[in-house]
């Protein structure tokens, strides 16, 4: 009877572990299921976030290499500026230059012009001397020869005088 009632409690213990057994096999079935789940989840996400690296990567590179291509262009830009501003500044040089040479020049005809001025005006008061001299002369020509009417026949000749203006083209 004892051992009937050991085999008996042995057996409900042996099917109480066993059910605990199951039980905690279940369990852990499930909690490796669910892991592994959470495992290929992991996965997956670690694989897309490769990928996701993978192409910025690529598009950092992308990016690397016309960043370099524009600071090409640019460096190159600012030397052809340069060179551009220089020979701007050689051609402003040599306007300056001429503007100068042409300044003075203006200034040195400008200075002959004056003396040929001078030369004409003092040219024009001997000539207004002399036509005094000979009107002054002819009157008395006129008057002295009060004798001889052939000459006085002739018409007495008058000098005039029409003084040119000089034009300057500088």
């Amino acid at each position: 009877e004892l051992r009937a009632q050991y085999e008996a409690l042995a057996a409900r213990n042996l099917q109480a572990a066993e059910d605990w057994y199951r039980a905690r096999c279940a369990r852990l079935h499930e909690r490796a299921a669910r892991s592994q789940e959470a495992v290929r989840a992991s996965r997956r996400e670690a694989g897309e976030c490769r990928r996701q690296l993978q192409a910025r990567l690529v598009e950092m590179e992308s990016l690397r290499g016309a960043h370099q291509s524009l600071e090409r262009q640019l460096q190159e830009l600012e030397e052809r500026h340069n060179a551009e501003a220089a020979g701007l500044q050689d051609t402003i040089g040599q306007l300056e230059d001429d503007l100068r040479n042409t300044k003075n020049e203006m200034a040195r005809h400008l200075r002959e012009y004056q003396d040929l001025l001078n030369v004409k005006m003092a040219l024009d008061i001997e000539i207004a001397a002399y036509r005094k001299l000979l009107e002054g002369e002819e009157n008395l020509f006129n008057m002295g020869s009060g004798g001889l009417p052939s000459l006085n026949s002739l018409p007495s000749p008058t000098y005039s005088f029409q003084p040119r203006s000089f034009s300057s083209s500088t």
